[in-house]
């Protein structure tokens, strides 16, 4: 059964870092590739990153590329996004999301979600 939790989110101005961590508690965790996603308030669930298993491919979003970093640590099976440089534009519930096979960039690709974690911005 795959769970995952993530942690890390909080309020933040406008220049800060911030990591996200996404736990999961699945021991064939590293089958899976991760993705990270947000959703801002009235807006779509939208893409953020996406990790392969093995952390050897990764995409970014064009919004956040240069700024975010996604990793994993497999022997801890948990999942990082470093932010950067965050902007107010940034603000959003940031999800983590798990789905074996390649990495992809379309939510609906992913079967196992985390319940999100709160990010805000201030400017």
């Amino acid at each position: 059964q795959v769970r995952l939790v993530e942690s890390g989110g909080g309020l933040v101005q406008a220049g800060d870092s911030l990591r996200l961590s996404c736990a999961n508690s699945e021991r064939a965790s590293s089958s899976y590739a991760m993705g990270w996603f947000r959703q801002a308030p009235g807006k779509e669930r939208e893409f953020v990153a996406t990790i392969s298993w093995n952390g050897g491919i990764t995409y970014y979003a064009e919004s956040v590329k240069d700024r975010f970093t996604i990793s994993r640590d497999n022997a801890k099976n948990t999942v990082y996004l470093q932010m950067n440089s965050l902007k107010p534009e940034d603000t959003a519930v940031y999800y983590c999301a798990a789905k074996l096979g390649y990495a992809r960039r379309d939510p609906v690709d992913y079967a196992y979600w985390g319940q999100g974690t709160q990010v805000t911005v201030s400017s």
